[in-house]
């Protein structure tokens, strides 16, 4: 089911009338993209775990490329939110320390930016 572009969350970080969107609009245009790439589309947020350091997650780089292009086709407006990695191999004493702190990152990048829906 489509939603209206004024029901989107992202609705209030690119939409509204106000200095506060204006100056997202512009910061976005300062990233290269265009006004008609984000507005009125799902802002689709790409979390991602890859990491040098993680060789479970070396192919996520890749993934999320291929993700990105699939939003795109949708006609969703990508973004891509790095993570914390956690390497098992790598990570001492255990990456056990850290799963929990990376549930709560994952909900906050979520929530703090203005993302529609994960992927």
């Amino acid at each position: 089911m489509r939603r209206a572009p004024e029901e989107l969350r992202s609705h209030r970080w690119f939409g509204a009338g106000d200095l506060r969107s204006f100056g997202h609009r512009s910061r976005a245009q300062q990233m290269g993209y265009d006004a008609e790439e984000y507005s009125g589309r799902p802002v689709i947020g790409i979390l991602n775990t890859w990491s040098d350091l993680n060789p479970c997650h070396t192919h996520f780089r890749e993934r999320a490329e291929e993700v990105k292009r699939g939003v795109w086709q949708s006609g969703g407006f990508p973004v891509e939110l790095p993570a914390m990695s956690l390497s098992e191999p790598f990570q001492k004493p255990t990456t056990m320390l850290y799963r929990n702190m990376l549930a709560m990152e994952a909900e906050e990048l979520l929530r703090s930016h203005p993302v529609d829906a994960p992927c």
